[in-house]
């Protein structure tokens, strides 16, 4: 099950941000700004966050392997229509539909693994599918820049897109069947917004959904501009080594599988409040004139994102008492509602203020995710230690 997730995440992160390889590229040929460019990003994850909702419910009475090969079919089909796109609107409509497709496999996926996975074991799967993630948004981004350096854009996302349905129908065939899954029943328990309303009316997992929005904000913030001040002076790097920036994103495939195996240890809030201060010291780093010292912020910084998310995204349907599904959904809700409100907001600071002003901005992101991971979940963990194994409301910490 983790190979097929791993192939079903490559082809889903792969597509959804391989654009942001390309973001100079995208603006040059459209004639729109830096911060219009990274639109195309947005568009995307604004799809994806007002897709999971539906999609969990879908999934919860047509299964979780069907809903996400129908996700992820219809993902394909639209990324190999998205290098047509004759005008910039027509290519920001289909990166909405792109995403609202591809969010059934992020809205569900840590719901399959909870439900077939051992509760023992279940915060190392779920790093283990957050590192899965990260290899896809790599991938992407590794092809569509080189590709694009020698033709254009066009052809970068077009070779990621014929990539993705390759891990497609490798997820399709390697998935097994689900066992651990019982439909929701039309008619029997709470209605699907009472299920969101639960979830929402919980402080803790309100808290967690911050993590998600604030940190992937900055995130997508730092990634989405640090192309554009490298491929300017002094820097003046081609797109082909920018892209190479992305190859930071395996240090979030060790530090997210790392985290995972740390939270049976320590407990899951330790691990995600020691990953703030990696984040803004990654941060604080990339602020050099010297491009290796840029590169080595870059690697501390995602090396502590991948960390916090790995923790919050696995803890999220762990903490939901009803409809887990709908739990796991609005996170990744607030996940890619940060990456594309405050993601697209760091390019006005860094239009204002330049780099310092991106990096500044994240830094504020990601202490105000740890306050409120404080405030809100301190007391909580300390009722259910790490060494209680499963608490009275069957959670592992």
């Amino acid at each position: 099950m983790l190979i097929a997730l791993l192939f079903g995440g490559l082809a889903t992160f792969a597509q959804l941000y391989s654009v942001q390889a390309v973001l100079p590229g995208i603006a040059r040929d459209f004639q729109v700004s830096a911060a219009d460019a990274a639109l195309s990003v947005s568009a995307a994850t604004i799809g994806l966050a007002l897709a999971v909702i539906p999609w969990s419910a879908i999934a919860d009475r047509a299964g979780r392997k069907r809903t996400m090969t129908w996700a992820i079919s219809a993902a394909v089909v639209l990324g190999l229509l998205l290098p047509l796109a004759p005008t910039f609107p027509s290519m920001l409509a289909l990166r909405f539909l792109e995403g609202a497709a591809l969010g059934g496999i992020p809205a569900v996926a840590l719901v399959y693994l909870n439900e077939e996975v051992q509760r023992l074991h279940a915060a190392v799967a779920a790093g283990t599918y957050v590192a899965g993630t990260t290899i896809g948004g790599l991938a992407g981004r590794l092809v569509a820049g080189p590709v694009a350096e020698f033709t254009d854009w066009r052809a970068g996302v077009l070779a990621v897109s014929a990539l993705s349905g390759v891990a497609a129908v490798l997820f399709v065939r390697l998935a097994p069947a689900p066992r651990g899954f019982r439909p929701v029943v039309r008619g029997q328990g709470p209605k699907l917004a009472e299920r969101i309303l639960i979830n929402l009316r919980s402080p803790r997992l309100l808290a967690l959904y911050a993590q998600g929005f604030l940190l992937m904000g900055g995130f997508v913030a730092v990634y989405n501009y640090l192309g554009f001040r490298l491929e300017a002076p002094p820097f003046n790097l081609p797109t082909s080594l920018t892209s190479l920036l992305f190859l930071a994103y395996l240090a979030g495939t060790a530090s997210s599988r790392l985290a995972g195996g740390l939270t049976v240890r320590f407990g899951r809030l330790r691990v995600l409040l020691a990953s703030i201060p990696v984040i803004i010291a990654g941060l604080a780093i990339t602020l050099a004139d010297s491009l290796p010292v840029i590169l080595v912020g870059l690697v501390v910084f995602t090396a502590g994102f991948f960390g916090a998310h790995s923790v919050a995204s696995g803890w999220t349907p762990r903490l939901a008492t009803v409809g887990q599904s709908q739990a796991s959904g609005l996170y990744n809700l607030f996940y890619y509602a940060g990456s594309s409100l405050l993601g697209w907001a760091g390019g006005l600071f860094f239009v204002q203020f330049g780099w310092s002003g991106v990096a500044i901005f994240a830094a504020v992101l990601a202490l105000l995710a740890g306050t409120t991971a404080v405030l809100a979940l301190r007391g909580f963990e300390a009722k259910y230690p790490p060494d209680q194994g499963f608490s009275k409301m069957g959670m592992t910490y």
